[in-house]
């Protein structure tokens, strides 16, 4: 009896399992059913400052290509366009923001062909580049403003997609990572050293503090590594008149998911001090660029 008991169970889980199957198909169904396709423009990489100090300092530009993706593999595409915009942040009674124009129209033919063997898109623009399209001259734009360039893309049925258009999930995705639209602020990067005293707050784990990772500060030549082994601790580096050669470098520890650090700098002249830098947790490693507008 035992037997034929278990035969019987597993026959009903069969027929449970199918008619699961067949209910989660007809709600599919009904989930996709009058659902099209439309288009992204998947971000393969992208750079997005511009050194307020030098419009055509080559290491801070807008870099970005990106890679169109559509429901026939790219065939759908008609042309992608760019526009730019810019946002004056300056808190004062003048308004020099400008509404976007069209500065970058490519069609299909004109675009190259990615690793995936879909359209791919490359733009570089400079600061000089950007105040040139929105018509700006020096004195209307500052340290903390912004620009921004908007993408569209136009398939060959007339649809238009872009930044309006898309869900959470396209455009801050760890894959697709399709926003359409970029911000790239003004910074302020020192051409060359500023005298004065700059601070470094570090905070890590109460326990083992950073934990191996550590700052390198490189003046004329000279490097010096600051790190913390408690929660927090501050060094304070002085950069004398003169000085040709300062660089700020965060290298990884064991672990850095709680370490946090700033940079405060003080012209030590009256003034109040400037956060210079602020990342973490799990900072970048690499060189710290410095962001001072006085």
């Amino acid at each position: 009896m035992k037997k034929y008991i278990n035969k019987f169970l597993v026959l009903l889980v069969a027929l449970t399992i199918m008619q699961s199957c067949s209910t989660d198909d007809k709600t599919v169904d009904s989930v996709f059913e009058g659902v099209t396709s439309g288009a992204v423009l998947r971000t393969l990489n992208s750079t997005d400052t511009f050194n307020f100090y030098d419009p055509n300092d080559s290491r801070f530009v807008f870099n970005i290509s990106l890679e169109e993706q559509d429901a026939q593999n790219g065939n759908l595409i008609s042309e992608i366009r760019l526009y730019q915009s810019f946002k004056d942040n300056l808190e004062d009674n003048v308004n020099n923001s400008k509404d976007e124009v069209l500065i970058l129209t490519k069609k299909s033919e004109d675009l190259t062909v990615s690793d995936f063997n879909l359209p791919q898109l490359d733009f570089s623009a400079t600061l000089e580049d950007a105040l040139t399209n929105n018509n700006l001259s020096t004195g209307q734009y500052n340290g903390g403003d912004s620009f921004s360039f908007r993408f569209e893309v136009e398939l060959t049925d007339g649809r238009i997609f872009t930044n309006s258009n898309v869900t959470g999930t396209v455009s801050g995705g760890s894959f697709y990572q399709s926003p359409f639209i970029y911000t790239v602020n003004l910074q302020c990067i020192p051409l060359t050293p500023f005298p004065g005293e700059y601070t470094l707050d570090l905070k890590g784990c109460e326990d083992d503090g950073w934990d191996g990772a550590f700052i390198t500060v490189t003046i004329d030549g000279s490097s010096t590594d600051y790190t913390t082994t408690v929660e927090e601790t501050q060094h304070v580096i002085t950069v004398p008149n003169g000085t040709t050669e300062l660089k700020f470098s965060y290298t990884s520890g064991k672990s850095d998911g709680n370490n946090t650090y700033t940079i405060d700098y003080d012209a030590m002249d009256g003034s109040d001090p400037i956060e210079a830098a602020d990342n973490g947790p799990s900072p970048p490693e690499g060189e710290i660029f410095l962001d001072i507008c006085l």
